[in-house]
C-alpha cells in the first residue's frame, strides 16, 4: 500500500512538473533537468536562535496558544468540545478524545470512515481545497453534503479554532461480519 502510495505521489509531482516546464529532459547522468532541478541539490539552511523566558514558562504559554476547540455533535446531537493542537488531523484528535470517527485506513486516504460534516460554511470555506484522492473517497461517503470532508484531512490551525464537526449517522465500511475497527 506505501508502495502504490509513493508511485502515485511521484507520478503526481512529474505530472504537475510537466505543466509547469512544458517539458522534461534527463541528462546523460541519469538526473531530471529542468523545472524541478533545484529539489535535487541538498539543502544547507541553519538557522540559529536563542530564547530568554524560562522553559516552564514558555511551555505554559505556548500550550495554550497551540491548541484549538473543536466541538464534535455525533448522531445522536450530543455534542463534545475537545482541545486540538494546531498541526493535528481531526481524525487523531477524536481517536485521542474517545470520539467514535472510525478511520479505518488510518489516515491514508484509502476510505471515507472518518468522513465529518463541518456545520459553518464560513469555517468550510477557511479549510485548504480537498484533493482529487480526497474528493473521490468523499464520493462513497454516507450522507455526502456540501460541507463533507475526510477527518484525516482536516487539519487543526488557528483560524480554525471554533470549529464544529458532525458525524455522520452511519459509514460505509467494506469491512464483513459486523467488523469495527478500533481507533489507532
Amino acid at each position: 500500500m506505501l508502495l502504490s502510495r509513493l508511485s502515485r505521489i511521484g507520478a503526481r509531482f512529474l505530472k504537475l512538473n510537466e505543466l509547469r516546464a512544458g517539458q522534461i529532459s534527463v541528462n546523460r547522468n541519469g538526473y531530471f533537468q529542468g523545472a524541478f532541478s533545484r529539489f535535487l541539490h541538498p539543502v544547507k539552511n541553519h538557522h540559529s536562535f536563542s530564547t530568554t523566558a524560562t522553559e516552564k514558562a514558555s511551555e505554559e504559554g505556548s500550550e495554550q496558544k497551540e491548541k484549538i476547540s473543536v466541538t464534535f455533535v455525533d448522531k445522536d446531537g450530543e455534542e463534545k468540545l475537545i482541545k486540538v493542537p494546531i498541526g493535528m488531523s481531526m481524525l487523531e484528535a477524536a481517536h485521542e478524545n474517545d470520539i467514535e470517527l472510525e478511520g479505518a485506513c488510518e489516515g491514508s486516504l484509502a476510505c471515507s470512515t472518518c468522513h465529518v460534516i463541518v456545520m459553518d460554511v464560513d469555517y468550510y470555506n477557511k479549510l485548504e481545497d480537498p484533493t482529487d484522492e480526497e474528493n473521490d473517497m468523499l464520493d462513497l461517503a454516507f450522507g455526502l453534503t456540501e460541507t463533507s470532508r475526510l477527518g484525516c484531512q482536516v487539519i487543526a490551525k488557528p483560524e480554525l479554532d471554533g470549529l464544529r464537526l458532525a458525524l455522520p449517522s452511519a459509514t460505509r465500511n467494506f469491512a464483513v461480519d459486523g467488523y469495527v475497527p478500533k481507533p489507532h
